[in-house]
C-alpha cells in the first residue's frame, strides 16, 4: 500500500537529529545533505499575483478583487497565479535558487475583516464582511491549491484572528473581543477556510487577543483552530511576532520562554529568528523532544503534499514559458474592468470620443505606476498607467493636456522642500479642455503595513478619511474651473468623497488596479464596457467613527451602523438599469433556493451582481413563546440588521431577461449568541434580493428597491 503523506514525513523527520529538527522550524530551513534535503525558504506571497520575487503577472489589490463579488472568476485568477508560481519556482530552483519568495508555501490570502475604514493593511482583505470574505477565501485557496494529486501550492489563511489595526501598536495590542463578535465577525472566514477549503497553512497574528498573543494562543490555536474545527496543516507565525511576546507583550521573559509558548500551542514554523532559541528551551525543560518531531513531522507532510521530494509531481512539467503570458496579462485586465465601482454619474459618462477635442487629465494618481501595484506585489512587464490607458484609448484624433496638479500628500511636499505649485498648471489645462478626467487618491507609501510605508505619522493607518490636504486643495481648484469632471479615486480603502460627490459629474473608484488598470480604466470610462462592481466595504462619512482601539462591532459596517453611509456596502452603479421580478423561495435541505428574474432594461450589455440578505427579527423571534429559553443567551438590541447571505454575477444583453437562482445556506438563519454558541431561533425571517442592500440610501442612489419574501423556521 502507497505510503501517506504524513507516513512519509514521520519516516524522514524520525532520521534527524534533535539539532537538525530545531533547524527545519525556522522559515528559512537549511539542507540537511545526509537526508537529501535541500534548502527550503517558506516565505513567500501571492496576494494578488506572485509577489517580490520578479516578473509576474499583477492583478488588482485584494480589496479589488473583492469588488468582483465573482468567487468564480477569482478562483481562476488563484488557478493563475498557482501556475506562475510554480512556472518560476521551477526554474529557479532549478537553478538552486532557494530564496525567499522563490518557495511553494504562499503565505495568502489575507481573510482579515476590514472592519474600520482607517486600517492601512485593509486593502490586502475582502471587505468587511464575513459572508462575502468566507466565498472569496474558500475560491482563492482551492485555486491556489488545486485539485491534483498533490498541492499546487500551499496557501495560508493570515492572520488568526482578530486583527485589523491599528499598526502602530500592533506589537503590543490587546484586542478584546466578545465571543459573540468572534464568532459572528472574526472567525468565520478562517473556519470557512479549514473546513470548506482545507487550506494547508494558518498564520497567526501580531496583536494579543483577549490576553493571549496570537502565535502563541491555546484559545485560538489549540481550542478553536484544532479541537473544534479540526485543522491538521501547518501553523506559521506572522514575522517576528513569536519575539513580541517578551519584547512588547510582556507574556514571557526571554526568548526562549517565548519559543516554548508558540511551539507547544502548535506554531509549528517561525518566520523570524525565536526558535533560533528552541535548544535553549529544550535543556531547560520548556519544551520536549516530542514537541520538536511533532512541529517537523507537520511541516515535511506539507513539502510531501507539494510533491518536493516526488518524481511524478504533475506540476514539475509547468516552464517558466507559463509566467506572465498575454492570456495573464488579459485576465488582469478583465479583472480591472469587473473591479472598479461607478459611484455616481449623472450621465456623462461613458464618454463619447468622438465628440471630445481635448481631455484634461490632471492628478497624482494619473500617471503613477505604484497606484496599480497596491502592496504584497510583483513586477508588472508593463505598466499602463491611467493616462496612458486614456491616451491610448483615444489616439491621435482627441488632444490630451495633462498636469500632476499636486503632490500626492503634503508631507512628501515638505520633506522635498517643494512647493505645491502645479494647481495653476491644473487650472490651465482644464481651462483648455472639454473635460477633465482628476485622478486623486492613495498609493502604498500612505496606507499599508506598518514599517513599509512611508506614512510615519500613522504608521500605515489613516488619521482621516479625507483625501490629503493637498489633493482636496487641487480639486476644489479644477471645480471651480467649471469644466464637466470625472474623478477617479485610485486607494485601497474608504475615503469621504463628499466632496466631489456634490461638486462633480461622476465618480469611479478603480482602486489599486493592477499592471494593465489604466487600460481597464480606460474601458469603463469610453463605454467599452459597464461598470458593474459593488463596494466590498462602507465608504463613511469622517465623522463619529468608533474609538479605533474598540473590536466591539457596534456601529461598525453595514451590519451594525447606526449612522447614514455615504456609500453603502454592496452599492455599484452601471450604464444599464435591471428589474427585479418573481422572487421566489424554496426549501432546499436545510437551507433555501432563491429565484428571480432579472431583465436588463436599458441599452448596454452588462453584468449584474444579485445579492440576497437575511434578517433575522430577533426581537420577534425572542418574543415568542417557543424561544423563551433563549432569552438569557440573547441581546435583542446586539444583533445585525441583515446579513449578506448568498450573491452570483450575470451577463445580460440589452433588453435581455434570465432567471437566477442563488442557494442561501441554513448558517444564514443561525444567530450567534452571547456565548459565541449558534441556535436557529423558530419564527419568521425576511429575505431580500436586489442589485444593492436593503437600506434606504442603496435604494435612493440606485433608485430601486429589493424584493422580498418571508420564510419560516421551525
Amino acid at each position: 500500500m502507497e505510503k501517506t503523506f504524513r507516513e512519509m514525513a514521520e519516516e524522514l523527520v524520525g532520521q534527524m537529529t534533535v539539532d537538525e529538527l530545531a533547524t527545519q522550524l525556522k522559515y528559512d530551513s537549511p539542507a540537511i545533505p545526509r537526508l537529501g534535503i535541500p534548502a527550503y525558504n517558506w516565505w513567500n506571497e501571492v496576494l494578488h499575483g506572485v509577489a517580490r520575487a520578479g516578473t509576474a503577472t499583477v492583478f488588482p489589490q485584494a480589496i479589488a478583487l473583492a469588488a468582483m463579488f465573482d468567487d468564480k472568476f477569482l478562483k481562476e485568477i488563484a488557478e493563475t497565479i498557482s501556475t506562475e508560481a510554480r512556472a518560476k519556482y521551477n526554474a529557479q530552483s532549478a537553478d538552486e535558487d532557494r530564496d525567499i519568495y522563490k518557495g511553494l508555501t504562499v503565505w495568502s490570502p489575507n481573510v482579515n475583516i476590514f472592519r474600520d475604514p482607517r486600517w492601512g493593511r485593509g486593502h490586502e482583505t475582502y471587505g468587511e464582511d464575513p459572508y462575502l470574505t468566507s466565498r472569496l477565501g474558500v475560491s482563492f485557496i482551492k485555486g491556489l491549491q488545486g485539485d491534483g494529486k498533490y498541492l499546487k501550492t500551499a496557501a495560508c489563511a493570515k492572520h488568526f484572528a482578530v486583527h485589523s489595526g491599528p499598526e502602530a501598536i500592533r506589537h503590543s495590542f490587546n484586542a478584546v473581543a466578545t465571543k459573540k463578535d468572534m464568532y459572528e465577525t472574526y472567525l468565520p472566514a478562517f473556519k470557512a477556510a479549514v473546513q470548506e477549503a482545507n487550506v494547508e497553512t494558518v498564520m497567526g497574528a501580531y496583536n494579543r487577543t483577549n490576553g493571549e498573543p496570537c502565535c502563541g494562543s491555546k484559545t485560538l490555536l489549540v481550542d478553536i483552530l484544532k479541537k473544534e474545527w479540526g485543522f491538521d496543516g501547518h501553523i506559521v507565525s506572522d514575522c517576528w511576532a513569536i519575539r513580541d511576546f517578551h519584547t512588547n507583550h510582556m507574556v514571557t521573559s526571554s526568548a526562549a520562554e517565548s519559543a516554548a509558548l508558540a511551539l507547544k500551542n502548535g506554531c509549528d514554523l517561525n518566520c523570524g529568528n525565536t526558535y533560533l532559541h528552541l535548544m535553549v528551551a529544550l535543556q531547560e525543560g520548556l519544551i520536549t523532544e516530542d514537541d520538536l518531531r511533532t512541529a517537523a513531522i507537520r511541516l515535511f507532510t506539507t513539502r510531501f503534499k507539494l510533491g518536493l521530494f516526488a518524481d511524478d509531481c504533475e506540476y514539475d512539467a509547468i516552464g517558466y514559458e507559463a509566467n506572465d503570458t498575454v492570456e495573464n496579462r488579459a485576465m488582469a485586465q478583465e479583472a480591472g474592468r469587473k473591479s472598479m465601482v461607478m459611484l455616481k454619474n449623472d450621465g456623462i459618462l461613458p464618454l463619447d470620443k468622438s465628440k471630445l477635442k481635448s481631455i484634461g487629465v490632471i492628478g497624482p494618481t494619473a500617471d503613477s505606476k505604484i497606484v496599480l501595484e497596491g502592496n504584497y506585489n510583483g513586477t508588472a512587464s508593463e505598466y499602463i498607467t491611467n493616462l496612458e490607458g486614456i491616451r491610448e484609448a483615444v489616439g491621435p484624433d482627441v488632444r490630451i493636456y495633462y498636469s500632476e496638479g499636486c503632490h500626492l500628500y503634503k508631507n512628501r511636499v515638505q520633506e522635498l522642500a517643494l512647493p505645491n505649485d502645479r494647481i495653476s498648471e491644473a487650472k490651465t489645462v482644464a481651462r483648455h479642455s472639454d473635460v477633465v478626467i482628476l485622478c486623486l487618491g492613495l498609493d502604498s507609501t500612505i496606507e499599508g503595513e506598518e514599517g513599509d510605508t512611508g506614512n510615519s505619522f500613522a504608521a500605515g493607518d489613516k488619521n482621516s478619511l479625507f483625501l490629503p490636504e493637498s489633493q482636496q486643495e487641487l480639486l476644489k481648484a479644477v471645480v471651480e474651473i467649471g469644466k464637466p469632471t470625472v474623478v477617479v479615486i485610485n486607494a485601497g480603502s474608504a475615503l469621504d468623497v463628499s466632496y466631489a460627490d456634490e461638486h462633480c459629474n461622476a465618480i469611479i473608484d478603480s482602486w489599486y488596479s493592477g499592471g494593465p488598470g489604466g487600460r481597464a480604466l480606460a474601458d469603463l470610462l469610453f463605454g467599452k464596457c459597464s461598470p458593474s462592481a459593488k463596494l466590498p466595504v462602507t465608504f463613511y462619512y469622517d465623522r463619529n467613527l468608533p474609538d479605533f482601539e474598540d473590536y466591539s462591532m457596534k456601529n461598525r459596517t453595514y451590519r451594525y451602523m447606526e449612522d447614514e453611509a455615504l456609500y453603502p456596502f454592496g452599492f455599484g452603479l452601471s450604464y444599464t438599469t435591471f428589474k427585479y421580478d418573481d422572487f421566489t423561495v424554496a426549501d432546499a435541505g436545510d437551507g433555501v433556493t432563491c429565484e428571480v428574474t432579472v431583465t436588463n432594461t436599458g441599452s448596454y450589455d452588462a453584468d449584474e451582481v444579485v445579492q440576497v440578505y437575511v434578517a433575522n427579527n430577533i426581537k420577534e423571534k425572542v418574543a415568542n413563546g417557543k424561544n423563551a429559553s433563549y432569552e438569557a443567551v440573547i441581546d435583542v438590541n446586539n444583533q445585525p440588521r441583515y446579513s449578506l447571505c448568498g450573491f452570483t454575477r450575470v451577463n445580460l444583453k440589452a433588453g435581455e431577461s434570465k432567471k437566477v437562482t442563488v442557494p442561501v445556506a441554513a448558517l444564514a438563519f443561525e444567530t450567534v449568541l452571547e456565548d459565541g454558541s449558534r441556535a436557529t431561533l423558530a419564527g419568521e425571517y425576511t429575505l431580500f434580493i436586489g442589485g444593492q442592500q436593503p437600506d434606504a440610501r442603496s435604494a435612493a442612489l440606485m433608485k430601486q428597491e429589493c424584493l422580498t419574501q418571508s420564510v419560516q423556521r421551525a
